[in-house]
């Protein structure tokens, strides 16, 4: 098993070997990669942090390598006592960290062409570039494909439409540099990730009682459902396939979500049928449909589409408005039947006197036609104020257009997301997708979301809540629950204590990164409010498995949270597999570590690269989408051939399992 990782000043600045891992970062994310890469992986890992604290947690006294050590040493202490208490027995004691040395640490201000010889970029595998700021992620993985064009690339972009144009750059400039090389290695070379993307339907999910997790593959959307346990007497609807259980205490408002180290308590990814059977009590993860994706349906905006007359106009113009348009009606009948006018001469004459245009009525003339003329003046004279006013309304809509809704009277039912950087952005989008109704609050008016919230319509608050009356302004005594999204910790729980303390059956969802602060927090909130569900996710735990698998080649189609633990769904070549190879779909099926769900039925030669990727837009919407060539329905006796592409859901040790690659170790002279 592991040993102690060792004080990171004593650690020798050798060169690193051949086919390690590099990870640069300057925030959690890079630091649960390396996590993930290290101990579930067994990679050889160099992890390369800027100098000094963390920018995003200033408050914490450790420096970015302090942390780094703190977290690997949390981590190698958890996998000893997990293997000395498994009681494991045989050769195989299922370690991926058997003779792997500790990760090596460096620190840089920047990922320039000596930082990045230095780590071995010539030599390495795979090398993550994680950082915040998406320009020096670009700047470095220029550098890097043409320090090694071989070099597998894992970009963090948060802009998606750049992504893809680097992605082909990328890949481009490796095809330039190494003529022939093989179209698959060619595809997965470069891969480009959002964390933001990656977390926000997890993150999404956490708000809505019985929401489902989304996975996209070949256009396709798989929906993984999360059931309560049926009730006496009833059967639970098994779905597709069983993909979990959950805990035990999942579903009590005052239990704890379960983790690795819960033990019997803890969810079950991946069960056998006899698991599933056994399970009473627990609610349970299925996959319950799979259907086209619609590439065309945009994130919706809350109060409609354009500009209608409701948000132009108010309401007592409106109805001003019809007022003196059912008068005119009124004494255009009244003109035919009194004069035996046509119809249409009866309203020219009528618009003329409600506009002050027509001739004063002949003396002679009927009085009934006397009597219209001063009634349609009159009306004329009520015309005039009331079109004064539209046009001043007109011109007040014209210009708040461009400022922000505020929260609408009667409001309820709705999410409160506090935070608009990039994890509440892309957790507002996907909400609105959902057309779930949100009110925004954040504390910088010039933040990166506000834009997409006034486009959107998204009624939105800008203050600080942990002042008094902002999340009163935001009507939360009428939702129906709490995103705490900030990327400071102590204000997501001061504004969950004090939403808790105005409607305590609120639930709560907050983004923590500490797990002994979210443990605390549980406790907490847990006694103080034992009838209320509380939930904390955080967004580097979320996305690092994401990462890890991309790193391993470009298999990943996505990842669901199953309380604090993570399921990933891949797509795998059945070929150099064997525990797929020349086996049955029940055979390869192995119950906590990885599961058969679908088969590409495509030729090898007509595959699409990247069954991640999203079908090609078409506006006009003549094209037909070509149909999927994945296969769901798949009869248990099926054997599995080295041509076939599976896509599986597999836990992240039963991925690193299947992924892991034969090392090769030189003998000693």
């Amino acid at each position: 098993m592991l040993g102690f990782v060792p004080p990171l000043p004593q650690q020798p600045g050798r060169p690193p070997s051949a086919g390690h891992m590099i990870v640069c970062g300057d925030d959690a994310l890079a630091r649960r990669l390396a996590v993930e890469l290290r101990y579930v992986y067994g990679e050889r890992v160099t992890l390369l942090l800027p100098p000094g604290r963390d920018a995003n947690s200033p408050e914490t006294p450790l420096t970015q390598r302090g942390r780094a050590a703190a977290l690997f040493g949390r981590m190698s202490a958890a996998m000893n006592r997990a293997g000395n208490g498994s009681g494991a027995t045989g050769g195989d004691s299922g370690d991926t960290n058997a003779g792997v040395e500790a990760v090596r640490i460096m620190e840089a201000p920047e990922p320039s062409d000596d930082v990045l010889e230095e780590a071995g970029v010539d030599r390495a595998a795979a090398l993550a570039l994680v950082y915040d700021d998406d320009e020096r992620n670009i700047r470095a993985a220029l550098t890097a494909r043409r320090l090694n064009p071989r070099l597998r690339l894992v970009i963090r972009l948060y802009n998606r439409k750049l992504g893809l144009h680097l992605e082909e750059l990328l890949d481009q400039a490796a095809a330039v540099a190494m003529p022939g090389i093989d179209p698959a290695l060619l595809d997965a070379s470069t891969t480009v990730l959002s964390d933001a993307d990656t977390a926000a339907p997890a993150l999404a999910a956490t708000a809505l009682t019985g929401s489902s997790k989304i996975i996209q593959a070949e256009g396709l959307l798989l929906r993984a459902a999360e059931r309560p346990p049926p009730r006496p007497g009833e059967t639970a609807d098994p779905g597709l396939c069983t993909l979990a259980l959950l805990s035990s205490t999942t579903n009590d408002p005052a239990g704890a979500e379960g983790s690795d180290s819960s033990g019997d308590e803890a969810p079950q990814l991946l069960p056998d049928e006899s698991a599933v059977a056994a399970a009473t009590g627990r609610g349970t993860v299925v996959l319950e449909a799979v259907s086209r994706a619609d590439t065309a349906r945009p994130a919706t905006r809350m109060g409609g589409r354009g500009a209608p007359l409701s948000q132009v106009f108010s309401r007592r113009l409106r109805w001003s408005a019809l007022g003196v348009a059912a008068s005119v009606f009124a004494l255009v009948i009244a003109s035919v039947v009194t004069t035996n006018d046509s119809v249409v001469h009866s309203t020219y004459l009528t618009l003329l006197d409600l506009l002050a245009m027509g001739d004063p009525a002949e003396e002679d003339g009927p009085d009934a036609r006397q009597i219209i003329q001063l009634l349609s003046g009159v009306a004329g004279l009520l015309l005039l104020p009331l079109l004064v006013a539209a046009v001043l309304e007109a011109f007040g809509t014209l210009r708040t257009a461009s400022s922000l809704r505020r929260p609408p009277r009667g409001l309820s039912g709705h999410v409160v997301l506090l935070g608009l950087g990039k994890i509440g952005t892309r957790v507002l989008v996907r909400l609105r997708e959902l057309d779930v109704p949100v009110v925004v609050v954040e504390e910088d008016p010039d933040a990166r979301g506000i834009p997409l919230a006034r486009s959107m319509h998204v009624p939105t608050v800008i203050g600080d809540v942990t002042q008094e009356g902002v999340l009163e302004a935001a009507k939360i005594r009428r939702a129906r629950a709490l995103l705490a999204l900030t990327s400071i910790d102590t204000t997501n729980l001061e504004a969950a204590l004090y939403a808790r303390s105005v409607k305590p059956d609120l639930r709560v969802a907050l983004r923590l990164y500490d797990d002994e602060f979210a443990t605390a927090v549980y406790r907490t909130l847990r006694t103080a409010h034992p009838g209320a569900l509380t939930r904390s996710r955080s967004v580097s735990h979320l996305a690092a498995p994401a990462f890890a698998g991309a790193m391993m080649g470009r298999q990943i189609l996505g990842a669901i949270p199953v309380e604090r633990k993570v399921m990933l769904f891949a797509a795998l070549e059945v070929a150099g597999h064997p525990q797929l190879e020349g086996r049955t779909v029940e055979q390869a099926f192995r119950a906590g570590a990885w599961r058969v769900l679908a088969i590409d039925a495509t030729p090898p030669g007509d595959r699409t690269p990247d069954l991640a990727a999203p079908l090609p837009f078409d506006p006009e919407g003549d094209v037909a989408p070509p149909p999927s060539g994945l296969l769901w329905d798949l009869h248990p006796g099926y054997v599995l051939r080295a041509t076939d592409r599976v896509v599986i859901a597999a836990t992240r040790r039963g991925l690193a399992e299947l992924l892991r690659r034969q090392r090769s170790v030189a003998p000693r002279r």
